[in-house]
């Protein structure tokens, strides 16, 4: 009974003295970090990390504590999600200006500018808020961007980044730009003092630039001076700054919970955009200016080159497009353009592209910019265009140089009429002038017998005679 009651305490006391002395161990997917691995494990590592700065006796870090670790065996091998002991390695927690617990960072490209994470404490906010700054650390790369907070920070008083696409919002004129548009808005509530809305300053700014370029305007970045427009804070309950708000028409104002970067900003700007914009409209090509203007105008343009109409009929043809249009709306957010042309009607494109003669329909993406393209190789259905289009949208796939070098010569062409297709009308044979001709002849035949009998009696005649 005693041996019993000795091993109860002495579980107990384990219990106790793991729990105060950490919240993790070795068989979590959870990676310890100390200062003794921390600038090998998450400094020098290319991989994003997910940070948490945690005390062991903090109720708050207890209750994260499961739902941190099913985040992290979900992001196990996509993203790494580490944990700091900051009650004892207190230089560490101090070296990232962490002053309460827990306290979650985001280490990205430049792992020297670490972002704080302000969003749920749920597995599930969590692994939607690694995945999000894992695409816009993928899109950064693909652009040639480090990724990352910019350096060199200036106050909105010192009038620092270029804040010209940055609409400043009043109590006066709020409902009037936002609540009356059909725009989407993206509203920074900020106080001039607070040195987090400082940070922020130049990326909203830089962010506004690029979304205002990519978007065509439609999705607004703006900014509104809580200590002075207190009408608004209120209405909308801005209790720290800075609040970041989405506005849409027709819906509820929804908070902003992702990165406070430019490329985060501009991310989450283009889903937005993308979420509200129309499908893309599929063009025929029937002139230069519309292959030219299209491709020009997005990073890729797909081409269609369909069966002649004759071959498929009006159904035929309509359920190639509908195939198009599917594909345009499943991808609208790439912001491709989308084309289409009849088999033979562009043969230049054609044979720039190794289509030409035969193999219709074909599918080829085009990038204007590198004048490089890729062909379906699959089968022309949803699922064969969705695999090709797939492997585009991540960078895979092998390209080619378009011929030549540029785009060749394109004709004028009608547009298609929506119609079957008819086969030419060949022009009716007249025979009445045969017939006359057969009865003409046959008459001259008759008056030449004729001439022939009175010649031959005539000769008869004259030799009786004689």
């Amino acid at each position: 009974m005693l041996i019993a009651l000795l091993f109860v305490l002495g579980t107990v006391s384990c219990t106790l003295f793991l729990a105060v002395n950490g919240l993790y161990s070795a068989s979590d997917d959870v990676i310890e970090l100390t200062p003794t691995n921390f600038n090998k494990e998450v400094i020098q590592s290319d991989s994003l990390w997910l940070v948490e700065f945690y005390a062991p006796w903090c109720g708050h870090c207890q209750r994260l504590t499961p739902e941190w670790k099913k985040a992290a065996t979900a992001l196990k091998g996509v993203v790494k999600v580490g944990a700091v002991d900051a009650d004892k390695h207190q230089s560490l927690g101090g070296q990232y200006g962490v002053r309460g617990f827990p306290t979650i960072k985001i280490f990205g490209a430049n792992k020297n500018k670490a972002e704080d994470y302000q969003g749920g404490r749920t597995s599930d906010a969590i692994v939607d808020a690694a995945l999000s700054a894992l695409r816009s650390l993928v899109k950064d790369r693909l652009s040639g961007r480090s990724g990352g907070y910019s350096s060199g920070r200036q106050s909105r008083e010192s009038g620092g980044g270029d804040k010209k696409d940055v609409i400043e919002l009043t109590d006066d004129s709020f409902d009037k730009n936002v609540i009356n548009s059909d725009d989407v808005w993206m509203v920074e509530f900020y106080a001039p003092w607070c040195g987090h809305c400082k940070n922020l300053e130049p990326e909203w700014a830089a962010a506004a630039t690029e979304v205002k370029e990519q978007t065509k305007g439609k999705v607004k970045l703006a900014a509104v001076d809580a200590t002075v427009n207190q009408m608004l804070a209120s209405r909308y309950g801005i209790r720290g700054f800075p609040t970041i708000k989405i506005f849409q028409k027709g819906e509820d104002p929804v908070d902003y919970d992702g990165g406070r970067t430019r490329s985060d900003i501009v991310a989450r700007a283009l889903d937005l955009f993308s979420d509200n914009a129309p499908p893309p409209e599929l063009l025929e090509i029937i002139s230069e200016d519309v292959l030219k203007t299209t491709c020009d105008a997005h990073q890729l343009c797909i081409i269609s080159v369909l069966p002649h109409i004759l071959d498929t009929g009006a159904s035929g043809r309509n359920s190639y497009l509908d195939v198009m249009l599917k594909m345009a709306e499943k991808y609208k957010k790439k912001m491709w353009g989308w084309l289409w042309t009849e088999a033979s009607a562009q043969p230049d494109l054609e044979s720039s592209l190794g289509i030409g003669g035969f193999g219709y329909p074909a599918m080829a993406a085009i990038n204007a910019r590198k004048m490089k393209f890729a062909l379906l190789k699959g089968s022309f259905s949803e699922q064969g265009i969705n695999e090709f289009l797939r492997e585009l949208s991540v960078g895979r796939g092998s390209t080619a140089p378009v011929g030549g070098g540029a785009f060749p010569k394109i004709y004028t062409v009608e547009p298609w009429d929506g119609k079957d297709g008819e086969l030419p009308v060949e022009d009716d044979i007249d025979l009445s002038d045969v017939e006359l001709s057969l009865k003409m002849l046959d008459s001259s035949k008759l008056l030449l017998l004729l001439f022939f009998f009175f010649y031959f009696f005539l000769s008869i005649s004259v030799l009786s005679s004689l």
